[in-house]
């Protein structure tokens, strides 16, 4: 491998803020701020949403019937506009 080309590959700290969850992984991403967790200190990335908060990992995902949508629609507006077929 060729000196002074690729980014520095270290250990990050993620901080899931809506849930205050934070986990180490590594990462080539570039940080400003750092962090002591778990007795060292790492780079620190804030992110709005991680798997610890994310509804379809929490269990929290909601299922929308969006098959009863497309024919309210279509009823709405027929044919019109339309390149797909309206079947009967």
């Amino acid at each position: 491998m060729k000196e002074g080309i690729h980014p520095n590959y270290r250990e990050v700290v993620f901080h899931d803020i809506s849930c205050d969850f934070k986990f180490i992984t590594r990462s080539t991403i570039q940080t400003k701020e750092t962090i002591e967790f778990e007795g060292q200190t790492y780079p620190l990335v804030k992110v709005e949403v991680s798997s610890e908060s994310h509804p379809f990992y929490t269990g929290k995902h909601k299922i929308v019937d969006t098959a009863g949508r497309v024919e309210k629609f279509r009823q709405k507006f027929g044919k019109v506009g339309s390149k797909t077929q309206v079947s009967n």
